[in-house]
C-alpha cells in the first residue's frame, strides 16, 4: 500500500464522502445503491482509507465495512476503492481490517459476495468453507438502480 494512505475507523461524518466514491461502482452495477442512512450505520464497522499530505487528511480513497448478522457470521461489504488506487493494496488493507474486527467480535465466519472473486480469493476468501453447504439465491425483486 502506497506510504501516503492511511487506514482508519469509518465515522458518520465520512458517509457523503464514501457515498460518492461508491456512485461509480453503484452505476456500473458492481456495487449495490445504499442511502446515506445505510452508509452512516455501515460506518459502525467501516474503515476508510485517506490519502495523507503533511499529516492531514487530503481524500478519502477506498471503504468497506463488516456487517456483523451474528456470532457466527458477518458479510464483507461495500468495498470500494479509487480508480488511481486501485492494485496498490488498498482494498487488501481493507478487507483485512474487516476481518479483523469480525475475528475481534469472535465471529466464526465472514462471508463476501463480490465479482472480484480473484480478489478476494487472495485475501484468503474461497467459494465454499471445508464440508459446508454452498450459499444459493433467488432474485425477489430487480436490483435498486441509483
Amino acid at each position: 500500500m502506497p506510504s501516503e494512505i492511511s487506514v482508519r475507523q469509518a465515522t458518520p461524518a465520512d458517509a457523503e464522502t464514501i457515498h460518492a466514491l461508491m456512485r461509480p461502482y453503484v452505476m456500473q452495477r458492481l456495487l449495490l445503491a445504499r442511502t446515506e442512512a445505510e452508509v452512516i450505520e455501515l460506518t459502525r464497522h467501516g474503515f476508510v482509507a485517506i490519502r495523507m499530505e503533511d499529516q492531514r487528511e487530503v481524500q478519502l480513497v477506498g471503504f468497506s465495512a463488516i456487517e456483523i448478522y451474528s456470532p457466527k457470521l458477518a458479510e464483507l461489504q461495500c468495498l470500494a476503492v479509487h480508480h488511481q488506487y486501485q492494485g496498490s493494496g488498498v482494498g487488501r488493507s481493507l478487507v483485512r481490517h474487516c476481518v479483523e474486527r469480525a475475528k475481534s467480535l469472535n465471529v466464526m465466519e465472514v462471508m463476501a459476495i463480490s465479482s472480484s472473486e480473484k480478489f478476494l480469493q487472495g485475501c484468503g476468501f474461497d467459494f465454499s468453507l471445508p464440508d459446508q453447504k454452498k450459499a444459493l439465491f433467488c432474485q425477489l425483486r430487480p436490483r435498486p438502480k441509483e
